[in-house]
């Protein structure tokens, strides 16, 4: 009988790893809002606050295929330890780089790239590893439950830290906030360290066969919907962050508003675990994923005519409530359409759309704001989002699974 979710997390296996990847994501919004904050101070330019994202986030389209195909075939564990190595690594150096820096104005804003890059590579390569692993810390049966606690490790990052971001960069300073997303990477890099888990399953073929990962979308085109669905998601995702610098400047406030605005956004996704645990009584998760989408995009249009703080934070709840009601119901169908011999190479796909989306969302959005106004921004995010919704309905998701 699947233990239920406060079981799992008082496991001895997957209960550390939980808790650690739970502060590492936490120090990644740290890390993310207070780049961006520290950027916006330097430059007053969304588009140069969008090239951050794009630094962190640009690798996941280059080596996250490479990487899905090893944690099929390597050591999930290894591997993952060798990312969140080079995530520490960069959010420790940039700590370093502002707090060395008498005046915080003399920061380069290409350090703050560079840093991003070495952190955005460091989660391509264990990304996919850490998808690939979740099932074997589990057991059968359990994996919807730990799907949906692995991404509440996202929503509560997404709420905590970017208040925790703003708050400290405004009060302590930004050096010590990158501080503090070094030691979440650090605490999960122990937790990884000390696991022990049988590795992930061997699939036939060359060695490292990305395209293996591509040919099978042939089979199963749902899946090839379900990838743009989180794709789409990430896209919705981003103006938290991109967009929050010049929505607190046009709202009157600074540092911490942008903290409170990502904020919102997070709060929204960790309600949202709770309001799915009510939904999935009633409806299968094709109806979670599309919906949760549809909230997305009427979160978009929400901030674009807010006007005033306590209107955009609501809207963002909105937001995070369809990020996580999608996330969980795309993830889960994924589990339950994919083979185990190929999940490392999907979830690398499913890493490119959500987190690779970032970079060219990120870039677009700066630009449109920088060009027009954030609020083009946000509704080309709404119409996109949107658009995406309706190719995700469920009576595309619910499709049968091809033959073996």
């Amino acid at each position: 009988m699947p233990r239920p979710s406060r079981r799992l997390i008082t496991d001895p296996v997957f209960g550390p790893y939980w808790g650690g990847k739970l502060l590492a994501n936490v120090g990644i919004w740290i890390q993310n809002i207070a780049s961006a904050a520290l950027v916006w101070q330097l430059t007053s330019s969304a588009f140069l606050v969008g090239l951050v994202s794009f630094a962190q986030f640009v690798p996941q389209l280059v080596l996250t295929p490479v990487s899905g195909a090893m944690a099929d075939r390597g050591s999930p564990r290894k591997q993952i330890l060798l990312g969140r190595t080079l995530c520490t690594l960069g959010a420790a150096v940039l700590a370093g780089w502002v707090l060395l820096t008498p005046e915080v104005t003399d920061v380069p804003p290409w350090v703050v790239m560079v840093c991003a890059l070495v952190v955005g590579i460091g989660f391509s390569v264990g990304g996919p590893a850490m998808q690939a692993l979740l099932p074997s810390l589990v057991r059968k049966g359990e994996v919807a439950p730990a799907v949906a606690l692995d991404n509440l490790t996202f929503s509560v990052g997404r709420a905590v830290g970017p208040a925790v971001g703003g708050v400290v960069a405004a009060t302590a300073g930004y050096g010590v906030a990158f501080g503090l997303a070094a030691v979440g990477h650090l605490v999960f890099l122990v937790a990884v360290f000390r696991l022990r888990t049988p590795g992930a399953a061997t699939a036939p073929g060359p060695r490292l066969s990305v395209s293996a990962g591509v040919r099978y979308l042939r089979t199963d085109p749902v899946v090839g919907v379900l990838l743009l669905g989180v794709t789409a998601v990430g896209i919705g995702a981003d103006p938290p962050v991109t967009l929050g610098p010049s929505l607190a400047d046009v709202l009157g406030g600074g540092p911490e508003l942008v903290g409170v605005l990502a904020s919102g956004f997070g709060a929204g996704a960790f309600l949202g675990f709770f309001v799915q645990a009510g939904l999935v009584r009633y409806l299968d998760h094709a109806w979670l994923a599309t919906g949760g989408l549809v909230l997305l995009a009427a979160s978009a249009v929400g901030v674009a005519a807010s006007w005033n703080v306590p209107a955009a934070v609501v809207a963002f709840v909105v937001g995070g409530v369809g990020l996580t009601l999608a996330m969980n119901g795309i993830t889960t169908l994924l589990y339950a359409r994919v083979p185990r011999e190929y999940i490392g190479r999907i979830m690398a796909l499913w890493l490119v759309g959500f987190v690779g989306s970032r970079p060219l969302a990120a870039t677009l959005n700066g630009a449109l704001t920088d060009l027009l106004s954030v609020g083009a921004a946000l509704v080309t995010t709404a119409v996109i989002v949107l658009g995406a919704a309706a190719v995700c309905r469920p009576a595309v998701l619910r499709r049968p699974l091809p033959p073996s």
